[in-house]
C-alpha cells in the first residue's frame, strides 16, 4: 500500500494537477465552514466595513499596550548604566508590575468574551517578563 504523500507526488509528476480550475489564484477564504451560520452575515458586514468583532479589537488593544509596556521596560534596562539608572530600573519594574496588573484585568475580561477557549490570552507574569528583559531575552 502506497502512502498518501507518494500518491500525491506521483500525481504531481504526471501533471494531474496542471489544469485545475483556479490554478495560480488565491484560495477563496471568504466562507468559514467552522463559523456559526447565525453569525456569518454579521462577521461579513464587519469585515466589509473595516471592523472586526469586539473581542478581536480588544485583543489588539491588549497586545499594543503590552508591547508599549515591554518597550518602556527594555529602554529602562538599556539605560541602567546611566547616572541614577539603577533607581530608574527599579521604578520601571514597579511601573511594569502596575501595568501588568491592569492588563491582566483586561485579559480576564477579554477571556470572558471570546467565542472559543482556543482564543484565550494567558495572563502576564510580570516577574518572568522582568527577568527576561534583564537577561536580554
Amino acid at each position: 500500500m502506497r502512502s498518501a504523500d507518494k500518491i500525491i507526488e506521483d500525481a504531481m509528476k504526471s501533471g494531474a494537477f496542471d489544469d485545475l480550475a483556479g490554478k495560480g489564484q488565491p484560495l477563496p477564504l471568504e466562507h468559514n465552514p467552522n463559523a456559526d451560520p447565525e453569525w456569518e452575515l454579521a462577521y461579513h458586514l464587519l469585515k466589509e466595513n473595516g471592523f472586526a468583532p469586539a473581542f478581536i479589537e480588544e485583543r489588539q488593544v491588549i497586545e499594543k499596550e503590552l508591547a508599549a509596556a515591554r518597550g518602556a521596560l527594555a529602554r529602562a534596562w538599556a539605560g541602567r548604566a546611566a547616572e541614577g539608572g539603577t533607581a530608574r530600573w527599579a521604578q520601571a519594574c514597579r511601573q511594569f508590575e502596575e501595568q501588568a496588573a491592569v492588563l491582566n484585568k483586561k485579559i480576564r475580561d477579554y477571556n470572558l468574551t471570546i467565542p472559543h477557549d482556543k482564543l484565550a490570552r494567558a495572563a502576564i507574569d510580570p516577574a518572568k517578563e522582568i527577568e527576561q528583559t534583564s537577561q536580554g531575552g
